[in-house]
């Protein structure tokens, strides 16, 4: 028996608050069948589960569509809710039950239903330069039972939001960080339970954040505003004569001083819990001598309701051992790279004063190490309330780091008072590797802590230092990597938006999203090409065409911009670029790679260029993806006579030049077949040891094994010397470094200017473990993996290797394994309502069994050939266990 599972509403669960005219819904066929195609569907929607007289019925839709299926043909009004069911038929007309019902809530969908005044603290008592974070509040009554309680909030800073003494919602560092001057999200919370009958209280803590707090190693304040403040709206609906009351901000609320003295994202947070306040968050609590607030002038159009997952508290870790160094220092070890913060507990006297300090290694002698943290202070200081037990965490800030100082805590210290919190960005996790070398494996787990550690509201460079930064280069390069590991719809969705809000009327696009660097930060090539490579990422991984609708204008104005610089419209060879960044064939005391930079920004020209001349065909313009593909054409010409020779040798001579040219396809036929050879020449000159930077590195592996080179590919992967992904594990690193030797192999420091140790974007050899290891691929011509490829490459190193991965259909595993006899096991398992193409690696037809039979006798199989590289067909749904 078949049955639909997993609604989802704009990729959620039942979410609350969302301003999208048009949801989309999908969902998840269970089945047991094989082969199991969807045929049809029907989708209800109706008002309080009334299925008698449902809202919209779509009523039989002969569609193979389970994901992104468009609500249309209702006006959707401002904070209803909305319920809605499915059911489908299989193409063997099956019909199955109707799911559980799900539901979506809508937020405020028009400026003038925003009530309440933006409030700040007042001036007199509250200087601009102050760093002391803000309580405000206000009391009011409820008198007779709530039947539904929902707040709709945001500020310009951080906030902390309380009702009633109790912390609402689960998310931390809201309303995080946009481009404030285009668009500021707003959370939705349910706080129905948090209602009682009589005195209730609702209040906030005021943080200074991005918004108004220190950025960029400049260390700019008020780079957005000078005053931080908070924008909220309560609406309690009463359950006996569904009444409604809003309470909102406006000049009755009262403002003090809480006990945080200061909080900056890149220096921590000075806390006295001296100055704690007890039960200022509860209705019937004294505020009489608190400061009435003020109500600045600040735009409410820009309001969008919250369109990314929120930060969250993920995983909780317990320090592994307690270190004391040879310095005397006594140090916390973590036992993993984290970014979040300390809980801790403690017991002392009052005025007593602990602090905590944070870095990501140890020197060579075991001493803590900071210096590779610039300016970023990474600092909690906690003074004792004094008495009893007190447990603290930190509100405003977040520490990159695996090893904690602890000053002031006296003896005995106890492991069992500190628990690290880690916190990122909730994205729902959809993706895993695992293979038979361990090293390897530890390697997966690097690249994934690099994400939780990086993905906190925006795709930042790295947590440690005073950067934090946005940076387009790194997500770009990273980006389907990511998709593998997570669900990055969402996340991606909101920070393209803000992509396009920053982007030059020019069409140039800032190094950093959010744009916070100088003016002229802005438009290199690899880094701008962002605005095109993360849509179109988007679209492969997750079917969604409205990303594509949605920065169409941006990818087209970036391909203008480039097209509009110097006198050759299809060469790129002015203006500023980070080149193959910190590749290692630079000259001394440069961070630039070898490549010629005109050679790499022309090359990514062609790249994105072709990617828009897809996406207009895709979204039906015509005009336009004729005239972009003629562009790439001749961008690809003028390539070629600028950097290939008539014998189709690459000019430049570099690691970094071969693999763009194939990867970008700009070198073809005979010419293509000898920069392959070429590529590898060079990596023998090597040792197979790499020289790429930030703009090869993710595209090698892929391009040696598209190539026919995956011998070398894995002979990159396994080494375990400088420089190498594996150097790395074997000096004990937990996350993905920025620099290859960011720990020489004397226990010494690459340097103490920019020498991160979270530094996602080498992590992008995960894309080719899940590719080409595990074999799993999208079809470009079929996205979001409606069909999909499962094409693994095996190596003798490994004696096996899988993946998983959750896709809008369903989950999605691949599993090879030798064995006793030479031969293979491969597992494959293939969601409903999609289809694969399959190889099975150096398999005879005639020798392969599906669980125990022929193929020819397999049920879910057919379109079976025999090929040079295996034995290639096409699978329907189902669980299927290949030997050969």
């Amino acid at each position: 028996m078949s049955s639909v599972t997993k609604l989802r509403c704009e990729y959620k669960k039942n979410p609350i608050g969302i301003d999208i005219q048009k949801p989309r819904i999908s969902w998840h066929i269970h089945s047991e069948s094989r082969a199991w195609l969807q045929a049809a569907y029907q989708l209800q929607i109706s008002i309080d589960s009334d299925w008698e007289n449902p809202l919209m019925d779509s009523g039989r839709v002969n569609s193979s569509q389970s994901v992104h299926v468009e609500i249309g043909g209702i006006e959707l009004a401002s904070r209803l809710r909305y319920d809605y069911r499915v059911r489908v038929w299989s193409e063997q007309d099956e019909e199955t039950e109707w799911s559980e019902t799900a539901y979506w809530e809508m937020g405020l969908l028009e400026t003038g239903e925003w009530l309440a005044d933006w409030i700040s603290p007042p001036l007199g008592t509250f200087p601009l330069e102050s760093e002391v974070c803000p309580l405000i509040r206000r009391a009011f009554q409820v008198d007779r039972k709530v039947k539904s309680a929902r707040i709709y909030a945001t500020g310009l800073g951080l906030y902390e939001l309380y009702v009633n003494g109790r912390r609402a919602g689960d998310c931390y560092l809201t309303p995080g960080w946009t481009s404030y001057n285009h668009q500021l999200q707003y959370q939705t919370y349910d706080v129905t339970d948090l209602m009682t009958i009589g005195p209730n209280a609702i209040g906030a803590i005021l943080g200074n954040g991005w918004y108004k707090g220190s950025l960029t190693g400049a260390h700019k304040r008020n780079v957005y505003g000078d005053r931080a403040a908070f924008l909220m709206q309560l609406h309690i609906r009463y359950e006996a004569d569904d009444e409604e009351v809003i309470i909102a901000t406006d000049t009755s609320w009262k403002a003090r001083e809480s006990a945080i003295r200061m909080s900056s994202i890149y220096d921590g947070e000075t806390y006295d819990a001296r100055l704690e306040i007890a039960d200022w968050c509860d209705g019937r609590y004294d505020d009489e001598s608190w400061f009435a607030v003020e109500t600045p002038t600040h735009s409410k159009n820009i309001l969008t309701a919250q369109l990314n997952e929120p930060v969250r508290i993920t995983d909780e870790l317990l320090p592994i051992k307690l270190l004391s160094t040879p310095s005397g220092e006594t140090v916390l070890d973590m036992g993993q790279n984290m970014v979040g913060w300390i809980r801790f507990t403690i017991k002392g006297q009052p005025g007593q004063e602990v602090m905590l300090q944070h870095a990501e290694v140890l020197d060579h002698e075991g001493n803590f190490y900071t210096d590779n943290l610039r300016n970023a202070k990474q600092t909690i200081q906690y003074t004792l309330r004094g008495g009893k037990a007190e447990t603290f965490e930190p509100h405003f800030t977040f520490q990159g780091f695996r090893y904690v100082k602890l000053i002031g805590f006296g003896e005995p210290i106890r492991l069992e008072d500190f628990t690290g919190v880690v916190l990122h960005s909730d994205m729902e996790r959809t993706g895993e590797f695992r293979c038979s070398d361990p090293l390897i494996n530890q390697l997966q787990h690097n690249i994934l802590w690099g994400q939780k550690g990086n993905f906190l509201d925006v795709p930042t460079d790295c947590p440690q230092r005073d950067e934090r930064l946005g940076w387009t280069g790194d997500a770009q390069m990273f980006i389907r990597t990511a998709a593998h590991l997570m669900n990055v719809a969402p996340f991606f969705t909101k920070w393209l938006r803000d992509l396009a809000a920053e982007q030059r009327e020019d069409g140039g696009v800032p190094f950093v999203i959010p744009h916070v660097l100088k003016e002229t930060s802005h438009s290199s090539a690899a880094w701008g090409d962002a605005a095109v490579i993360c849509p179109w990422v988007l679209y492969q991984c997750y079917g969604d065409k409205r990303i594509l609708e949605q920065q169409y204008e941006s990818m087209k104005a970036w391909v203008e911009y480039i097209r509009r610089q110097g006198e050759n419209e299809y060469l790129w060879n002015t203006g500023f670029h980070f080149g193959d960044w910190l590749g290692l064939d630079s000259k001394p005391d440069s961070y630039v790679g070898a490549t010629d930079r005109e050679l790499i920004a022309t090359a990514f020209y062609a790249h994105s260029t072709s990617l828009l001349a897809k996406t207009a065909h895709i979204l039906g313009k015509t005009e336009d993806s004729e005239r972009y593909e003629a562009l790439r054409n001749r961008i690809r010409d003028a390539f070629q006579h600028e950097y290939v020779t008539p014998n189709g040798r690459l000019a430049v001579p570099t690691q970094t030049a071969h693999v763009l040219a194939l990867m970008f396809h700009l070198v073809e036929d005979a010419a293509k077949e000898r920069t392959a050879g070429k590529l590898v020449e060079l990596l023998q000159e090597t040792g197979f040891h790499l020289t790429t930077g930030f703009v090869g590195t993710p595209y090698l592996n892929l391009v040696l094994s598209e190539n026919g080179h995956s011998n070398a590919a894995y002979k990159l992967l396994l080494q375990t010397d400088y420089p190498s992904w594996l150097y790395q594990v074997t000096k004990g690193a937990t996350t993905i470094w920025e620099h290859w030797d960011g720990i020489k192999q004397d226990g010494s420091f690459w340097s103490i200017h920019m020498n991160s140790f979270n530094h996602y974007a080498y992590g992008a050899i995960g894309e080719w473990l899940y590719r080409y290891v595990a074999g799993i691929d999208v079809d470009e011509d079929a996205p979001g993996y409606k069909h999909f490829h499962i094409r693994p490459q095996p190596h003798e190193a490994l004696a096996w290797a899988e993946a998983s991965l959750e896709s809008m259909y369903g989950a999605i595993h691949a599993k090879w394994q030798r064995s006793d006899e030479n031969g293979m096991h491969m597992t494959v398992v293939i969601p409903p309502n999609t289809t694969a193409s399959l190889l099975l690696p150096g398999a005879e037809y005639a020798k392969v069994r599906e669980n125990g039979v022929p193929l020819a006798q397999s049920t879910g199989i057919r379109d079976i050939r025999q090929s040079e590289q295996g034995v290639c067909l096409i699978a329907g749904s189902g669980k299927y266990r290949f030997t050969f």
